[in-house]
């Protein structure tokens, strides 16, 4: 078998990243787009000595998974890859995910995983989206089919599968209202009628980087911010008054700049130019004030079940002392306030610790502290003198998980019960792997935050060990 060999595969199961997995021979192959119960005509693409990646050429026999797709995009958009998956099945693979992963990643051979939490709207739940804007514009299968001319030199949009360079011209986007895709169209219409160059991420030049929309999720504030390469008042002037006449629904636009290389909308500085800067929410009965490069969860009605989820899972009593690790804006610090003697808040962004500070002023709780600094430094004997032994402990890091150095320090300060949050299981069993001797793995909590993605909040119960 070569790469460019045409098989007749039927898939087998979800497998990582989202991808389907099929055997010829005994042989894995890879195949993504395809559901479990599909039979397809595939071409393979790449061969590996354990295993190979295919590309569907046709559907031979679709999957009783499968359901029709809402996005015109689908399939060309790296948004997300499983609109054509009926949503209970999203849902279980999932689970499994979460399993194997406690499996492979951590060793562990029998780690109780429940069934993943459903989200409560699979459609136009993200409170947050990044939008790029490219001068290199990617032309889908069905624009070119359409032999209609395209400017290809402006785009506004998100990234083409694989292409850090090229993004789709987006006029629909349903994992955000259709007043963010408004705003997104309008936006677009604006720019070019003003000739506002958008950047050349291989030239470094231009002038339109992101647009950035915040929607709360349970209150009718929206944050705009247009990410530029430096900020010119006059123009950030003419786009404010055309937003004011155009979309009075947003509460606040701001002007992030980012002056250098590296494609992010996290830029150098914030100028707000109307409104208050920064967005508010709820989660269940508190307020969140919410800064522009501010971590907040991108669903809201979701994390408030993961935050129930958490505060379970902590066991929490009236008389414990809990530290929560990498807390961002203070979110499940103060969900679980009311339920325990004190809350120490870690993060290592100062701006998300000061708005930590004021979302615990907003909401009249004042059994909390908030610090700022990295994690390496500072769970230092002072900082634990400071603050006293942790009874209960959250930790929720970025994806790429815990530094094996501060998974140590957690192991050496043994508090007595132990929360994992965490949106990538992967790099989470790797970490609990780490903590084996000290502690022991009760359950497994499963969230949906992300429908149509193959991403997955998780929740782990430890407790430690005698």
């Amino acid at each position: 078998m070569k790469k460019g060999a045409q098989l007749e595969l039927t898939i087998e199961k979800f497998a990582d990243r989202g991808k389907s997995l099929a055997k010829h021979e005994g042989y894995v192959i890879f195949v993504p787009g395809a559901v479990p119960g599909d039979r397809v005509r595939a071409t393979l693409v790449r061969k590996r000595k354990s295993y190979g990646e295919a590309r569907i050429v046709e559907l031979l026999e679709a999957s009783p998974l499968r359901t029709e797709p809402r996005c015109s995009y689908f399939g060309a958009c790296g948004g997300c890859k499983w609109q054509h998956v009926q949503y209970q099945a999203q849902l279980d693979a999932k689970t499994q995910s979460v399993s194997e992963a406690m499996q492979h990643e951590g060793g562990f051979a029998s780690v109780p995983v429940r069934d993943t939490i459903a989200a409560a709207d699979i459609y136009e739940y993200r409170n947050k989206m990044e939008f790029s804007f490219s001068a290199e514009r990617w032309l889908t299968s069905e624009e070119i089919a359409s032999e209609e001319r395209f400017n290809l030199t402006f785009a506004l949009g998100l990234h083409a599968p694989g292409f850090f360079n090229k993004v789709i011209d987006l006029d629909e986007c349903h994992l955000q209202s259709g007043l963010s895709a408004r705003i997104v169209n309008a936006t677009r219409e604006f720019a070019v009628e003003h000739d506002w160059k958008p950047w050349h991420i291989r030239k470094h030049a231009g002038f339109l980087r992101h647009l950035v929309i915040r929607q709360a999720g349970n209150t009718s504030d929206l944050l705009v911010n247009v990410v530029t390469r430096s900020h010119v008042s006059n123009r950030m002037g003419e786009l404010a008054a055309f937003y004011q006449e155009r979309f009075p629904e947003i509460t606040t636009l701001v002007n992030g700049v980012n002056s250098g290389v590296a494609q992010t909308a996290f830029g150098e500085s914030i100028h707000t130019i109307y409104g208050p800067g920064y967005l508010t929410d709820r989660i269940g009965d508190l307020t969140f004030q919410i800064a522009p490069n501010a971590f907040f969860q991108t669903n809201s009605k979701q994390a408030e079940k993961l935050y129930e989820v958490a505060r379970e899972a902590g066991d929490l009593k009236p008389d414990d002392l809990l530290y929560d690790m990498y807390c961002g804006a203070g979110t499940i610090s103060l969900f679980v306030a009311p339920s325990v003697r004190h809350v120490v808040g870690v993060e290592l962004i100062e701006e998300s610790v000061v708005n930590a500070r004021e979302n615990a002023r907003i909401n009249q709780i004042e059994n909390v502290t908030f610090e700022s600094g990295d994690m390496l430094k500072l769970l230092t004997p002072d900082f634990i003198g400071k603050h006293g032994n942790p009874d209960v402990m959250i930790v929720d890091p970025p994806r790429a998980g815990i530094h094996p150095k501060v998974v140590a320090q957690i192991a050496a300060l043994r508090p007595r019960r132990l929360v994992y949050v965490s949106c990538n299981p992967r790099t989470q069993a790797r970490d609990m792997a780490l903590l084996g001797d000290a502690y022991q793995i009760d359950w497994a909590q499963p969230v949906d935050l992300f429908p149509h993605t193959h991403h997955v909040e998780n929740v782990v119960r430890l407790t430690a060990r005698d």
